[in-house]
C-alpha cells in the first residue's frame, strides 16, 4: 500500500506533526496483533517441526486416550446416557477400549435404571480425507465394532413372575464413523451403529447414531 503525502510550504512543519502522530497511532493499534500473529506462525512452525522430527512410535503415555459418549433425549421417551471410556493405540489405526454405561430411561409406563459396561474396537481406514481428496476437509473415517452388557429390571422389561430383580442382556453393534481433530490428541466422533442381535426390548434405536469425544 502506498501513502501519498503532500506538504504545502507555508503548513510543512504542521503536517510533518500530524504524520507523526498519525504514524505512532497506527502503531499502538497494529503492534498488539502483529505480535499475536507472529506467535501463533512460530509456534504452529515448532508444532509442525517437531512432529516432522519425531521418530519411531510414541511413547506409552501417548497411546492412551480418554473420552466417552453423552445422550440426551427428552419428551415422550426420556433417554439420558453417560458412558467414559479409557482406550488404548494398539496400532496407529488400531484402538481398543472399554468403560462403564448408565442411561436413566422413563417412557409414558414408568421409569427404570440401566447400568453395564462396553468394550469396542476402532479399526482407521482413513486418516486424513483431504490427503485423498483436497477439499480442505481433514477428518477421519473408521470402521467400529462393539459388544455391550447391560443390566435390566425385570419388573420394568418383563411380565411376572420374575426369576431375579435384574437379568442382562449382551449385543453387538457393528458400524462406521468420522473423525473430526480438536487438538493434537482430541478429536470428536460421529457414529452410525447397528445392533445385529437386537433384543425384544427396542434399547437401540435403528440405527443408532452417537457422538462422542476423546482426549
Amino acid at each position: 500500500m502506498k501513502i501519498f503525502v503532500y506538504l504545502h510550504k507555508s503548513s510543512k512543519l504542521q503536517n510533518v506533526k500530524m504524520l507523526l502522530n498519525y504514524n505512532h497511532t497506527l502503531f499502538k493499534k497494529l503492534w498488539l496483533p502483529a505480535a499475536l500473529i507472529l506467535t501463533i506462525l512460530i509456534f504452529s512452525t515448532n508444532v509442525v517441526s517437531s512432529q516432522k522430527s519425531r521418530n519411531g512410535p510414541p511413547p506409552i503415555s501417548e497411546r492412551i486416550f480418554y473420552g466417552g459418549s453423552f445422550g440426551l433425549q427428552f419428551g415422550t421417551l426420556t433417554d439420558i446416557e453417560v458412558a467414559p471410556v479409557i482406550g488404548f493405540w494398539v496400532l496407529p489405526r488400531l484402538a481398543v477400549a472399554a468403560g462403564p454405561n448408565y442411561r436413566f430411561y422413563k417412557d409414558p409406563f414408568g421409569r427404570t435404571d440401566i447400568f453395564g459396561a462396553r468394550a469396542y474396537t476402532q479399526f482407521v481406514v482413513i486418516q486424513d480425507l483431504n490427503n485423498i481428496i483436497p477439499l480442505g476437509l481433514n477428518f477421519g473415517l473408521f470402521l467400529h465394532a462393539e459388544n455391550e452388557l447391560l443390566s435390566l429390571e425385570s419388573g420394568f422389561w418383563k411380565d411376572p413372575p420374575f426369576e431375579s430383580p435384574r437379568f442382562y442382556i449382551n449385543t453387538g453393534l457393528v458400524g462406521a464413523g468420522m473423525s473430526q481433530p480438536m487438538g493434537r490428541r482430541s478429536s470428536m466422533n460421529v457414529m452410525v451403529l447397528w445392533a445385529v442381535n437386537e433384543p425384544i426390548y427396542k434399547i437401540y434405536n435403528t440405527p443408532e447414531f452417537r457422538i462422542s469425544f476423546i482426549f
